[in-house]
């Protein structure tokens, strides 16, 4: 149950009731103290000032009419009109109990809509690297939570697929096959790319014939073609590789490349010439937008296909959000790109728009986020100034917890601290991201995202083996837990409560696209079940009645936390 929606709704009838105006929000929020309540209305000094009347005196006219007896202990209004809500520990015992019961940790059911995650999106013939680790996480995050919801969920990998360097890659790749080096799975990608280059840079010949191919392979040759569509499949079998280590449930299957939407430009073009939206311009084709000024005031012109007739990412982009509509019938659109491109999206959405190409009714947001930097505040790179690929950061992770977890662990087995290893290091990896806010830049730091203490993955991860390890060493069964859960001491009350917020906290992810508001109450939760677990014995505890009860709120945060780490893609082992 989401407790915030619910009171939210119990005093907006009992505001109307007293006589506020309709369009009136109660404003209810987690109390950030203990003394006000666990929940606070804020909403009444806003409503008070529109019908001109003290706020104190609406806060009484509300209480009169507030209904709920059978959930709050006591309710009070609090300085100049704030509305205190202190729950019932037999109610909150009876969520828990509900969550306990419910495979979904009974979260409210929603409307499922057709969401489209646009994430990831590397290149072809190039190693992923730690410049795409932040919107392949986030997005990835953004998916399960949303699935996990019910919503139905459409992973848009929009791969970089398409353009005039496929020509200078085609020919090299024939060169190469010329060379007998067939067998060449493109090991190294970057060195690839980087020779391609070079011959199309100091050979006339070379160059002459990728130039060829780029306007043979967008005519649809079947040779070019074939060659473009090995280097694509060479490019996503080493990605897919990656997307497994990090846990991040793309496929191929959810492939969506700029290649799929190239039919469409031309068409597009027309149309927006037609509809009067795109003009010539100095032999290029430019939409003028008065929402956008350049320096001298003017409507600043978005070009949407150059004078040699070539397109642009904003014609892709156009042509995606008309495809995500037309063929995908999406409700709502997240886009998980950084932060630099948020003019270019907005600018192409505002095309969109315009031309009629989407409903009112379709959400397109832009879910950006910063970069991610080393210590010395720039963008994380390695010592001699180069890109950092993701397979090595996630090797070096993997190493780095493998030393800590040997340490700590001199008699495990080999096996289980390489699974231990992989757990930790990539979860850390990827946690350290996520519980940051998405918005931000954010430091690189080994030493802080792999320490046990403090909010990050080993912690997480140790939290959950210590509640799963209460049920192993007491060989309990819990089917065989069959007395209520009873909130007697304030450490059982608190950690109950928290349990219980896993909903509001859930909501507010998928709205917002914040996996780190999802990684601050585990942490929370997790720092809830600390103080519990060392304030009320749970298998010495005093009577069967009291230990049962304690042992179905550690069992609801073992699953509370398994299931949020989850949803950000983060494994759980049972032992560190």
């Amino acid at each position: 149950m989401n407790i915030q929606a619910f009171l939210s709704e119990k005093i907006s009838v009992a505001m109307c009731a007293a006589g506020a105006p309709a369009d009136s929000e109660p404003l209810v929020r987690q109390s950030a103290k203990v003394q006000f309540g666990d929940y606070q209305a804020n909403g009444v000094m806003g409503a008070a000032k529109k019908m001109g009347i003290p706020p104190r005196q609406l806060a009484e006219k509300i209480l009169e009419k507030l209904d709920i007896t059978d959930v709050a202990d006591k309710v009070e209004i609090a300085g100049p009109g704030f509305i205190n809500i202190f729950l019932s520990p037999q109610w909150v015992a009876k969520q828990a109990e509900d969550a306990l019961a419910d495979e979904h940790l009974n979260v409210t059911p929603v409307e499922p809509q057709t969401i489209v995650i646009d994430y990831s999106s590397p290149n072809v013939a190039k190693q992923m690297h730690v410049g795409h680790l932040r919107s392949t996480i986030i997005g990835d995050a953004s998916a399960r939570t949303l699935s996990f919801l019910g919503h139905n969920v459409i992973r848009a990998n929009h791969l970089g697929d398409w353009g005039t360097q496929f020509g200078m890659l085609i020919a090299y790749l024939e060169k190469k096959q010329n060379e007998n080096a067939a067998d060449m799975a493109l090991s190294d990608l970057e060195e690839f790319y980087r020779e391609a280059k070079k011959h199309y840079d100091e050979d006339e010949v070379f160059a002459e014939r990728a130039r060829n191919y780029v306007v043979k392979l967008q005519s649809g040759d079947e040779y070019c073609r074939t060659m473009w569509r090995k280097l694509v499949d060479i490019t996503m079998q080493q990605n897919q590789v990656t997307y497994q280590r990090l846990n991040v449930t793309l496929t191929e299957d959810d492939i969506m490349g700029e290649s799929l939407y190239n039919p469409m430009l031309a068409g597009i073009v027309a149309d927006l010439k037609a509809k009067g939206l795109a003009v010539e311009s100095e032999g290029a084709t430019v939409v003028f937008l008065d929402e956008y000024k350049n320096k001298e005031g003017e409507p600043m012109g978005v070009i949407v296909q150059k004078k040699d007739g070539g397109y642009l990412y904003t014609t892709t982009d156009i042509a995606c959000a008309k495809y995500r509509h037309e063929t995908l019938h999406a409700d709502r659109v997240l886009y998980y790109i950084d932060s630099r491109q948020h003019q270019h999206l907005m600018q192409a959405w505002t095309i969109v728009r315009k031309a009629g190409y989407i409903p009112d009714s379709m959400s397109l947001e832009h879910h950006m986020f910063g970069m991610m930097l080393g210590k010395d505040g720039r963008p994380f790179k390695t010592r001699s100034g180069g890109t950092i690929r993701l397979t090595d950061l996630l090797d070096e992770a993997q190493e780095r917890a493998r030393a800590l977890i040997a340490e700590k662990n001199p008699d495990m087995d080999k096996d289980e601290l390489n699974n231990v290893a992989r757990v930790v290091g990539i979860g850390a990896v990827k946690y350290a991201d996520l519980s940051k806010n998405r918005t931000t830049d954010y430091i690189f730091d080994w030493e802080l995202m792999l320490s046990f203490e403090g909010n990050t993955a080993p912690y997480m991860q140790y939290a959950y083996t210590r509640v799963a390890s209460i049920f192993k060493r007491a060989e309990i069964d819990e089917n065989a837990l069959t007395q209520p859960i009873a909130l007697t001491q304030s450490h059982e009350r608190q950690l109950a409560l928290r349990l219980v917020q896993f909903d509001e906290t859930i909501m507010q992810v998928s709205r917002e696209g914040t996996p780190h508001v999802m990684c601050a109450y585990l942490y929370d939760l997790a720092q809830a079940f600390s103080g519990f677990y060392e304030n009320c014995p749970i298998l010495s505890a005093e009577d069967e009645n009291t230990r049962q009860s304690r042992l179905k709120l550690a069992r609801l945060t073992a699953r509370t936390l398994k299931q949020g780490l989850d949803t950000l893609g983060i494994e759980t082992v049972d032992r560190m």
